[in-house]
């Protein structure tokens, strides 16, 4: 009797080869490795998101709607309407806007360099910036349009109702 159960507990049903190899009918210890595959579905699609958008390290300065890291001269060689985002990594409020910019990216026609709020100090001195969640609107030149803190609405939505 015990040995039934230790077979049955195993998986195998008939003690052949093919069961044994995984090959015959489904067990419970098979059964339950089914959801396996639901993971690698799921970084699946995680890995279709930093098409979109998501990262700012992965998207062309060259082109309007993009989320980029800012560097220098980047403004000059980017088309389009530009805004600096003054991030810091230690910040909860620039957290929620970055994520939000890289699940969602860019408003279209928008480029956002986001900015080190704190390596980035001659930015900060150049265009008045006191605070983290500032973003700053540029033109071509790379001169102040507009400033506004997205301190207490770290959004997109936000960000866009911004737009001067």
């Amino acid at each position: 009797m015990l040995a039934l159960v230790a077979i049955a507990v195993s998986g195998c049903t008939t003690g052949s080869p093919g069961a044994a190899a995984g090959t015959g009918a489904p067990s419970e210890a098979a059964s339950s490795e089914a959801p396996a595959p639901a993971p690698s579905a799921e970084s699946d699609a995680d890995a279709d998101v930093p098409g979109d958008g998501s990262s700012p390290a992965t998207e062309d300065a060259a082109s309007p709607g993009a989320y980029v890291d800012y560097t220098d001269g980047a403004i000059e060689s980017t088309p389009g309407a530009k805004v600096l985002f003054f991030h810091a990594s230690w910040c909860p409020n620039c957290r929620a806007l970055d994520e939000q910019l890289r699940s969602e990216g860019a408003p279209e026609g928008l480029t956002v360099f986001k900015v080190d709020y704190d390596d980035r100090t001659d930015l900060r001195q150049q265009y008045g910036v006191t605070i983290q969640t500032t973003v700053v609107f540029v033109d071509d030149r790379g001169d102040a349009i507009s400033s506004t803190v997205l301190y207490d609405d770290p959004s997109i939505e936000s960000l866009i109702a911004a737009i001067p």
